[in-house]
């Protein structure tokens, strides 16, 4: 088993866990964006959110939901980003599905992904082989 993340749910290497229950856990990020940075992991091993069961990825947002209410009451502040990186070229370093809780401050010197339009057209098209992908 070479996956970290498999192996922090075997107990074959220590992690901060705050939940757990029988088909999910969740742990702090040891390179956390700000204190609380938490990650949501199935227990079962899949690569990322598309080749993960429809009723596990459920379970996974409904674990997120508690998961981020608690961290929000204990390091204080209301807000936090929720992140999925699928695949290596969207910066997921592990290849097991996982979704970031990330508690959010003003100022704390995190920034969004900065947006830009579409040219004239380019969204119509865009959005038509999307429907077509269906």
């Amino acid at each position: 088993m070479d996956c970290v993340f498999c192996k922090i749910i075997a107990g074959q290497i220590p992690a901060a866990k705050v939940y757990e229950d029988d088909r999910a856990v969740a742990f702090l990020d040891i390179n956390p964006i700000n204190p609380g940075h938490t990650l949501v992991v199935p227990k079962a091993h899949y690569a990322d959110l598309l080749s993960t069961p429809p009723d596990l990825a459920a379970h996974l947002m409904t674990v997120v939901q508690r998961v981020a209410a608690a961290v929000r009451a204990a390091v204080g502040g209301q807000d936090f980003n929720l992140g999925l990186n699928h695949g290596a070229g969207a910066g997921q370093s592990v290849g097991h599905v996982h979704l970031h809780i990330m508690p959010r401050r003003p100022g704390d010197g995190h920034t969004l992904f900065g947006g830009k339009p579409y040219p004239a057209g380019e969204m119509e098209k865009i959005a038509q082989k999307i429907k077509a992908a269906f």
